[in-house]
């Protein structure tokens, strides 16, 4: 055993002062969680769903983004982006094809857990103006789109 096996264990983080905030958004953005936002409702598909049904849904429901599940995980996205970028020109050949040939895959999430400023990071960062959110098991249990963070926001002004 060297001498230095005999030294105590010292935690780096032992003299961490938390952050201080003078402005009530930068708090809530660090303190509250992604489930504090409004992220319901939500409309979930299945991946096989035919674009035009999945079309159907989003204008019946005047939404633009929907998320896809497949064995109760979240595989992608589709948006009014993906209708515009990989439908419009090809419609007769994927118009009764499933939505995950067109959806976008591998989508950037945050989960329930995640501070709220992780969702602006995203946003930010991807460019993306939907976010989903997922639990621990990868399921699709919300979503954060600009009207909710800008809710949330105004939330924290005028409280």
């Amino acid at each position: 055993m060297s001498a230095s096996d005999n030294k105590e264990f010292q935690d780096p983080l032992e003299d961490y002062d938390p952050p201080v905030f003078e402005d009530p958004v930068e708090q809530a953005l660090h303190d509250e969680s992604v489930e504090s936002l409004k992220t319901k409702p939500l409309t979930t598909v299945a991946a096989d769903l035919s674009v035009r049904e999945a079309m159907q849904l989003m204008v019946g429901n005047q939404i633009a983004c929907i998320l896809v599940e497949e064995g109760g995980k979240l595989v992608g996205v589709f948006s009014d982006r993906d209708v515009l970028d990989r439908v419009a020109l090809e419609y007769d050949q994927v118009i009764d094809g499933p939505v995950r040939d067109v959806m976008s895959t591998d989508p950037v999430f945050v989960e329930e857990v995640d501070n709220a400023a992780k969702v602006l990071t995203v946003m930010a960062v991807s460019g993306y103006r939907h976010v989903p959110v997922v639990n621990a098991q990868g399921a699709p249990t919300g979503i954060v789109s600009p009207v909710r963070i800008s809710q949330f926001l105004s939330s924290q002004l005028n409280p």
